[in-house]
């Protein structure tokens, strides 16, 4: 036997007994042998340093210390999951799936079921049965490169076993801390005079983000598996509770735990049997994962903003203690809201000390009848954020004091006002106490100045590199800055000599801000922090209408007719736009050069979504409703048509009810509708958009990839996959996982396999990353815009 086979045959030794021992709790030899073979290839790979390889078992450990961790894009979002505290949340969940699935009457859907690890989601990938890339959830767009520190993790597979695995394959699953490891490790840390982890989460949180990977080898971290992300090159089972056998089969360690069940009675009996179990367990729990275990349903039911509709987190009841109330202060946040925050005597409840709690508003308070001195309990609810559950009247100390609104802001001094809550319905607004209370200050408030900023400048929005809360803070407080426009006008030599500040970073800053002057519109929408405008609604604004010009003057009866928008947050953005205080900021932005390289057209499948029919019966008539409304429409053809009926003509309308032709009157008769309708009709015209120009959307020029299929493969440098995925689809084209006849172009990055040397066999054409983005820039497509 050669050298280099003896090495192979070692290292195929070890790795079945890391899977005996690791992934199937069923070790064939002693430590002692695991060790002596383990020894021997060490020595082996000394003598003959060029036959190590990234994936030998004795490299799990290397690697200088980094400096920081890299950011990294997740090519396929990493979702979280909607909660469930309770068995009517469960049925109702079941019940929406079984209503999207239109599943026959008395079919019983089945759910893959399992213990929720209070760990840290992490995403691996392998290409060719090789690991090559470890990485944090972070915010589910992107996380943190920790390839170098999952690596000294023992359950984690450095390569993997079997066959039949995918070219390239993304496993996601937890890491954790068992409690006998965590225990071990805080005895350890206080032996060192170290300060010990408050639980398993957070020491497994500390120890992944050690930038020496020397020390993560050192702390007792597994590996559970929970799914897969991407697949490419291979086939996978058509049942999720199958998938994870099958990641089984290839060496990654499943939650023993894992079951299928049927129906929604099921997924209950199993959360009270694993609720039972939770003391008892080795590592710590915060719930039950239920997932839709059929694939194809799964893809069926789709996912709604940033959550799938196939699974749910059934979690634990909270763990609650009880403490005293100190003092209750009011804070400020960015869009003037003041909210009550109790002060209390520090508790250590669910593995964390807890001094604040959040009582949300002054209705919460009037429910609870608290007062400052009053005994609470204290629950973390979902096992994190702290809430006060209820007051022990029974402990009331005499002379408590109740809480009253300040009737000035803390902060500035300006009047606090009860905010109004508008109801908006098809029938129209109405206006009622709401429960929370504003500053008005605005600009004077620097409480609200600063948020405001720290928003903008966040990750999500504009993402200002160096532009922290503490600089915020600073800034604000000296007066340089008074709203985010402001950041455009700092000048390096205002910054020099501030705290934190010397000539390069204060120099390094202003570059920073300034980069930030070409944005995408979604991340400027959402860093004008709108009221019920996240990233998803904001995405949604600038995808479909396009052009900040149009978004700043959409009626909100229009952007109902945009998804997941509604007529509460339509009327929170129309109302945005509409202040002369929020106009003003957008001017002074715009004024400082901000521009935005994706502007474009609206979204052509507007065309379809806003009809005549869709326009009646959203007016509001009485006794007309869907089926109502398009009779009218398919009748009269066109708005003047309808505005200029009468009883008689309205009569002719087939099959319309007395009901609904007295509505339409009424309506004709109300001189606001008819000059609503007819401002609606006119902004539709304006944007190019209305029934009487549904052949005209049609004759649309065609995208310019339209009807082309593209493959992506390889790693893309300058720019994330699913970036590339996005800017071809959004130029027409399909983008697919597999080449075949059909392709027309490959895509192909360094590290390019199977996919490229099929497209050279078939003699598609193959552009590199250059060309590709070159491709882009010819369509007016700035890959640093997407």
């Amino acid at each position: 036997m050669s050298v280099e086979q003896e090495v192979l045959a070692l290292r195929e030794q070890l790795n079945h007994h890391n899977y005996c021992y690791y992934v199937l709790d069923n070790p064939e030899v002693p430590d002692a042998e695991y060790d002596r073979l383990y020894q021997q290839l060490k020595g082996l790979e000394k003598e003959h340093p060029q036959l190590v390889t990234a994936d030998s078992p004795t490299q799990r450990v290397g690697g200088a210390p980094l400096g920081a961790f890299k950011q990294v894009k997740h090519e396929m979002p990493m979702l979280s999951l909607d909660n469930a505290f309770n068995e009517e949340d469960m049925q109702s969940f079941n019940r929406r799936v079984v209503e999207r699935l239109d599943a026959p009457a008395g079919e019983v859907i089945e759910y893959a079921c399992e213990p929720k690890l209070d760990g840290i989601a992490i995403s691996l990938l392998y290409e060719e049965g090789v690991l090559v890339r470890g990485a944090t959830r972070g915010d589910g767009v992107s996380g943190e490169d920790i390839t170098l520190n999952v690596r000294t993790i023992p359950t984690i597979p450095l390569k993997l076993t079997g066959e039949g695995y995918p070219v390239r394959l993304e496993v996601r699953g937890e890491i954790f801390m068992p409690k006998q490891g965590f225990e071990a490790l805080n005895a350890r840390m206080r032996a060192e005079g170290g300060k010990p982890f408050v639980n398993p989460r957070n020491a497994a949180a500390g120890s992944l983000r050690q930038l020496d990977p020397r020390l993560t080898a050192q702390r007792p971290l597994e590996l559970c598996s929970y799914s897969v992300g991407i697949v490419e090159g291979g086939e996978m089972p058509a049942k999720h509770a199958d998938v994870l056998r099958q990641l089984k089969a290839w060496g990654f360690k499943l939650n023993a735990l894992l079951d299928v069940v049927e129906g929604v009675e099921g997924c209950i009996n199993y959360y009270q049997r694993i609720l039972e179990q939770r003391d008892s367990l080795p590592y710590e729990i915060d719930g039950v994962v239920f997932k839709v275990n059929d694939l194809q349903q799964q893809k069926r039911l789709g996912f709604i903003s940033r959550a799938p509709r196939w699974a749910i987190a059934h979690k634990f009841p909270a763990q609650e203690e009880i403490t005293v109330v100190r003092d209750v202060e009011f804070q400020v946040g960015r869009t003037g809201a003041v909210t009550p925050v109790a002060r209390l005597e520090p508790v250590f409840v669910g593995g964390v000390t807890v001094s604040n709690a959040t009582l949300h508003n002054m209705d919460e308070i009037a429910r609870l009848d608290l007062r400052i001195g009053d005994s609470v309990v204290i629950r973390r609810a979902g096992d994190v954020i702290p809430q006060v559950v209820k007051v022990v009247t029974e402990r009331r100390p005499e002379g408590a004091e109740p809480v009253e609104i300040p009737h000035r802001c803390p902060v500035c001094g300006s009047d606090v006002e009860r905010v109004q809550i508008v109801k908006r319905t098809k029938s129209g607004e109405q206006a009622t106490e709401g429960a929370a209370y504003r500053c008005v200050g605005r600009l004077a408030c620097q409480a609200q100045v600063q948020q405001a900023i720290i928003h903008y400048a966040s990750r999500k929005a504009l993402e200002i590199d160096g532009l922290g809360e503490k600089i915020v803070e600073q800034l604000v407080e000296l007066k340089l800055i008074t709203s985010p426009a402001d950041l455009y006008r700092l000048q390096p030599e205002q910054l020099i000599g501030l705290e934190g500040f010397a000539e390069i970073s204060a120099n390094k800053l202003c570059e920073s801000i300034a980069a930030r002057r070409q944005v995408s519109l979604a991340r400027f929408i959402y860093g004008l922090g709108i009221p019920d405008v996240g990233e998803e609604t904001a995405r949604v604004l600038a995808s479909k209408l396009g052009t900040l010009a149009r978004i700043r003057v959409v009626l909100p009866e229009i952007l109902t007719w945009l998804p997941d928008i509604g007529r509460e947050v339509a009327g929170e953005i129309s109302h945005f736009f509409e202040d002369e205080h929020n106009a003003k900021v957008l001017d002074d932005l715009l004024a400082q050069g901000i521009e935005f390289a994706d502007e474009g057209e609206l979204a052509p499948d507007l065309a379809g979504a806003i009809t005549l029919a869709e326009l009646i019966d959203r007016m509001g008539i009485s006794g007309v409703a869907k089926v109502g409304a398009q009779r009218i429409a398919d009748y009269f053809g066109d708005l003047e048509s309808l505005l200029a009926a009468d009883l008689q003509t309205l009569d002719q309308v087939p099959k319309l009810s007395a009901k609904a032709i007295n509505g339409v009157l009424d309506c004709l008769d109300d001189a606001q509708w008819v000059e609503r309708i007819r401002l609606i009709e006119a902004q539709l015209l304006a944007f190019g958009l209305h029934w009487s120009c549904e052949v005209e959307q049609g004759e649309q020029q065609a995208a310019p990839l339209e009807g082309k299929t593209y493959v992506l493969t390889g790693t893309l440098e300058q720019m994330a996959r699913s970036k590339a995925k996005a800017a071809l689809q959004q130029l027409g084209a399909k983008v697919s996982g597999s080449v075949s006849k059909k392709t027309d172009c490959v895509v192909a990055g360094p590290g390019a396999g199977s996919k490229l040397a099929k497209a050279n066999e078939l003699g598609i054409p193959v552009l590199d990353e250059d060309q590709f983005i070159e491709l882009l820039r010819e369509h007016s497509i700035d890959p640093d815009s997407l």
